[in-house]
């Protein structure tokens, strides 16, 4: 089932604003973490982590989710399809893979920004900055973005049935 030209732009869209959304407050949380980790002021520190908790729940986890879940409904309703290229495929496990790490390591922000608001002077400064997840999420973005701009060139074996089906639909 292929969409119309109208809803399919419609969830393009919500994609694309969604997935850029999500690597901008990916980025925006990474500075936060910096900020945790460098600054020597406990004042800092304690906002950083609430800031870092607040942009998770409230921007990074929601705009995970729309990007998985409009990334989904494109596959479904395009030509491209979801498990035809190997390309798309790789997309939905690191999109899934990102989403379900990000979910699972919520609680222990929560648990942090919790510490930071009622700790005092060293045990704000033991508490880091959460660098490794931003990173590492950051990275994974960057490489479903790279794949979902470059498209490479690769059926599934999945997408070559598909692809020498429709040949023969073709051929009376």
């Amino acid at each position: 089932m292929t969409m119309t030209p109208g809803p399919r732009k419609f969830v393009l869209t919500v994609h694309l604003t969604s997935s850029v959304g999500w690597i901008g407050a990916v980025v925006a949380y990474l500075a936060l973490g910096v900020s945790a980790v460098t600054s020597r002021d406990a004042q800092t520190v304690r906002a950083a982590w609430i800031a870092m908790e607040l942009t998770g729940w409230y921007v990074i986890v929601p705009l995970a989710i729309a990007a998985l879940l409009s990334g989904l409904v494109l596959a479904l309703g395009t030509p491209w399809g979801l498990f035809r290229h190997y390309w798309v495929l790789i997309t939905l496990v690191l999109t899934i893979l990102a989403t379900v790490v990000l979910l699972l390591h919520m609680p222990t922000v929560s648990a942090a920004a919790a510490v930071a608001r009622v700790a005092e002077g060293a045990a704000l400064g033991e508490l880091g900055g959460d660098l490794v997840h931003s990173g590492g999420g950051l990275l994974v973005l960057l490489v479903i973005t790279a794949l979902n701009v470059y498209k490479p060139r690769g059926l599934t074996p999945y997408g070559w049935r598909k692809q020498h089906e429709q040949r023969m639909e073709v051929v009376p």
